[in-house]
């Protein structure tokens, strides 16, 4: 079998899978505009994705990123207060890209144009409920784990499903 990440709108959940085992289990934040596709829509994209491209690896716990480059600062609440309108993107990303033409790969529905992430946030943002711009939020400690678990080309369902009721199938695109 082969490791899945399984994203659950719904539950706000994230779970690492290989084939029936739940190896990773994470409360995340996902679009408080909700699920959609469209480009500019501020929503996360549902259906298969894979892991298009690790960044970060080996930075400090709170590396702010910004245009996915490391800007040599950590996050902190006298950052934050100097920085008030920032989408924080901190410590690790994975960048996705759809695999479904016209559902979330090419023209306005394409996710790795739309810049969509898992990624880490500030450790005082809520999780467990929808709350960024499209993106895929985890506490700092749980994307690390998760990026140093996962590799590119690691295939991703986001749907609106409970995590209950999944038992995602691959499907030949």
């Amino acid at each position: 079998m082969s490791k899945l990440i399984l994203i659950s709108i719904k539950d706000q959940r994230l779970q690492l899978r290989d084939g029936d085992k739940v190896l990773l289990d994470y409360s995340i934040s996902t679009a408080l505009n909700g699920p959609g596709e469209i480009n500019g829509s501020e929503c996360t994209p549902r259906g298969w994705h894979i892991v298009h491209e690790k960044i970060g690896n080996d930075a400090e716990t709170n590396s702010v990123f910004v245009g996915r480059k490391k800007t040599g600062e950590l996050y902190s609440s006298s950052l934050k207060e100097q920085n008030s309108d920032r989408d924080w993107i901190l410590s690790r990303i994975l960048w996705l890209s759809g695999l479904e033409p016209g559902k979330n790969q090419s023209g306005q529905v394409d996710t790795l144009q739309r810049y969509i992430y898992i990624h880490g946030c500030p450790d005082e943002e809520p999780v467990g409920v929808p709350n960024s711009h499209g993106c895929i939020r985890m506490r700092n400690d749980d994307v690390i784990s998760l990026f140093d678990s996962v590799s590119t080309g690691t295939r991703v369902l986001i749907n609106e499903n409970s995590l209950l009721e999944s038992s995602p199938e691959f499907p030949s695109l």
